[in-house]
């Protein structure tokens, strides 16, 4: 089992070709494209959380949509996914967050204010589309509850929306090198 990101899909959302300047000449290609990247990376067993905005309109919308998608569907919602809890289940969602830590990595819809950052090694976020990242912020280790300005660090910010994923989902592999300056797949925007 592979633990799968994506952002900001916005499916069946025609304005957002235009305002995030997306390759496509219409909805139906777009959705399809996302559509297609998705599966030939997530397979059936494997688990992906969708850090938010998966669309514009009510769920039921998009259900075909979404029953098109491989593997267990978790949302973290976003500011557009203003629905029920209930509507996002029935949509095909297993599971609904307002926010996850994995492997000290702080998973958001909209990026967090680096005051509230705390030990996080990185804030894993959506929400700002094809604009670049955030630059890290420096943080100082605590020791016994007292910050020791002897020990500073970087946490990142990892932007993983479509747009900065080429429309696919990204592995918790990939964010993890993204993480520790590697670069990954996609660098760091």
């Amino acid at each position: 089992m592979t633990l799968w990101f994506t952002s900001d899909s916005h499916f069946s959302h025609a304005n957002i070709i235009k305002y995030c300047n997306r390759p496509f000449a219409n909805v139906r290609e777009m959705d399809q494209c996302m559509v297609d990247r998705w599966n030939e990376c997530v397979k059936p067993s494997d688990h992906i959380y969708h850090l938010g905005d998966v669309t514009m309109m009510r769920p039921k919308y998009v259900k075909h949509i979404l029953e098109q998608l491989s593997g267990h569907k978790r949302l973290i919602r976003g500011n557009h996914d203003i629905y029920k809890t209930k509507e996002y289940i029935e949509a095909g969602f297993e599971e609904i967050y307002g926010v996850r830590v994995i492997d000290n990595l702080l998973m958001t819809h909209i990026p967090v204010h680096p005051d509230s950052l705390g030990g996080f090694d990185a804030n894993v976020h959506g929400h700002i589309h094809d604009r670049p990242n955030f630059a890290p912020v420096k943080r100082f280790k605590r020791v016994n509850g007292v910050l020791d300005e002897t020990r500073p660090y970087l946490v990142s910010y990892i932007n993983i929306c479509v747009e900065a994923t080429n429309y696919r989902p990204i592995t918790l592999e990939e964010i993890k090198q993204m993480v520790r300056g590697e670069g990954g797949l996609y660098g760091r925007g």
